[in-house]
C-alpha cells in the first residue's frame, strides 16, 4: 500500500511540474479586485525611450498568464489597464508567479524564480528603513531648506557640499544595505544592478573590481554584467594620478 502511495505522489508531483526550455519564461499573475481587463508587457526603450508594450493579454476570473522567450534576465514591468503605475520585475527564464495589488501597485508580490523572490525581499526591506528614515530626512530638509536655497542662488559651492555631505549620512542606512547587498547575494541579478549602478559613481569605483569578481559567472554574461567589465577595463587604461 504505501509504495502504491508512493507511486501516485510522484506521478502527481511529474504530472505538475511544468517543463520550460532554456529561456522560457511562464508568468502566471493574479489582479485582486479586478475580474476583467488587459495586462501589458512591457520593456524599457532604448536611447533613454519610456518603455514599450511587447506583450499584451486578457485578465480572466483576475487571473492572467503570459508565456514567452528571453535571452537573458532583465528589468521587465507590467501594466494593468487602467490603473496607476508599473510593476518592475525581472522576466527570465522559468515559472514567474505576481500578485497584483492594483490598489498600490508597489506593494505587489513577486514569487516563482530565485531573483524575483529576492527583489520582492529586497524591496520589502529598502521600504522599511525608508520608512523607518521618513522623520530624519523630513527634519533635515525643514532645517536645511532656507539654507541650500541660499547657496544655490550665490552659488556657494562649500556650503552646498556641507550639506549633501550631512544628508548622506542621513541616508547613510538605505545606502549601507543597497551597496552591501551584492557582496551577501551574488546570485541575485539585483546585485548586478546594482553593481552597474556603483561602476557609474566615482566614489565607489575602488570596490568595483572585487564586486564583479565576487558575483555568479551567470551574471557577467548579462549586459549590465558586461557594461561593468567595460567600466573596469576603461578605468584600468586611465593614466594613475600623481
Amino acid at each position: 500500500m504505501k509504495k502504491i502511495l508512493l507511486l501516485v505522489a510522484v506521478a502527481v508531483v511529474l504530472f505538475s511540474c511544468k517543463k520550460l526550455g532554456e529561456g522560457e519564461y511562464e508568468i502566471t499573475g493574479t489582479v485582486k479586485g479586478m475580474k476583467t481587463g488587459l495586462v501589458f508587457l512591457e520593456k524599457q526603450g532604448q536611447m533613454g525611450m519610456g518603455p514599450q508594450a511587447i506583450d499584451t493579454v486578457k485578465i480572466v476570473d483576475g487571473k492572467f498568464e503570459i508565456k514567452g522567450k528571453t535571452a537573458e534576465p532583465e528589468i521587465h514591468f507590467l501594466q494593468i489597464d487602467k490603473v496607476n503605475g508599473k510593476i518592475p520585475f525581472i522576466l527570465e527564464g522559468g515559472e514567474i508567479a505576481i500578485t497584483v495589488d492594483k490598489d498600490s501597485v508597489f506593494k505587489s508580490k513577486l514569487a516563482g524564480t530565485y531573483s524575483n523572490e529576492e527583489f520582492t525581499k529586497f524591496n520589502d526591506e529598502s521600504t522599511k528603513i525608508q520608512k523607518n528614515l521618513q522623520k530624519s530626512v523630513m527634519a533635515f530638509q525643514m532645517k536645511n531648506m532656507a539654507v541650500m536655497n541660499e547657496a544655490q542662488k550665490n552659488n556657494d559651492t562649500v556650503t552646498m557640499n556641507n550639506l549633501r555631505n550631512e544628508y548622506d549620512l542621513v541616508q547613510k542606512p538605505i545606502t549601507d544595505y543597497t551597496f552591501g547587498y551584492p557582496k551577501t547575494h551574488p546570485k541575485s541579478f539585483i546585485s548586478v544592478l546594482i553593481i552597474q549602478m556603483m561602476s557609474n559613481n566615482p566614489k565607489y569605483t575602488k570596490d568595483i573590481d572585487g564586486l564583479y569578481n565576487s558575483i555568479d559567472e551567470s551574471l557577467k554574461k548579462t549586459k549590465p554584467g558586461k557594461a561593468i567589465k567595460l567600466n573596469i577595463d576603461s578605468l584600468k587604461k586611465k593614466p594613475a594620478v600623481k
